[in-house]
């Protein structure tokens, strides 16, 4: 049976810092690969500022070198809000043989039982939280893993590129593309 980590985002940018969590889950719990899902239309956060089309196109330049890290467009074909019940649903559907981890930060696991339908994701995935040095969480259902501190951010890497600044923890494949379509005010 194939195993397969899910990380979903907004990755509007994406960077060095999800690039680091892919490799290292993959690494800890001997994953075949992981495959990053840009949301479509987010349930709880603003729309992105990038559109999906270019939030995608910028994953495969920071994953290029990555034969063990996938893409998978399942929230756009779906189109709408989305919940990870239905991305996961859908998932399954395709991939009968795999075993699905979905990837979260360890702050995240603390509010997994307001997700929507949680009960039921919970028998279909395993949850792995990633925590960083100084955090960590009790839920036992949740697989834990590791890691570094990364202080690289989204948010952060946005206000540089609209303060004309050299965006830290973007590779240079990502900021060429996000300077060459005017993306965030470059």
């Amino acid at each position: 049976m194939k195993r397969i980590g899910l990380f979903g985002g907004t990755f509007d940018p994406p960077h060095v810092g999800h690039l680091t969590i892919c490799k290292t889950v993959l690494s800890s719990l001997s994953l075949d690969e992981v495959w990053l899902i840009p949301t479509y239309q987010p349930p709880h956060k603003q729309q992105p500022e990038a559109s999906f089309e270019h939030r995608k196109n910028m994953l495969q330049y920071l994953i290029s070198h990555e034969p063990q890290l996938k893409i998978s467009t399942v929230e756009s074909e779906r189109r709408g809000r989305s919940y990870t019940i239905d991305t996961v649903k859908i998932l399954k559907e395709r991939e009968i043989n795999s075993q699905f981890f979905f990837i979260i930060g360890g702050d995240m696991v603390e509010y997994l039982p307001k997700w929507y339908a949680i009960d039921e994701l919970k028998t279909m995935i395993q949850f792995v939280g990633v925590t960083r040095p100084g955090s960590d969480f009790i839920d036992q259902s949740v697989l834990k893993v590791n890691m570094e501190e990364i202080n690289v951010s989204s948010t952060v890497i946005r206000e540089q590129i609209k303060r004309h600044e050299h965006p830290e923890g973007l590779p240079i494949k990502v900021y060429d593309y996000i300077k060459e379509h005017g993306l965030y005010g470059s």
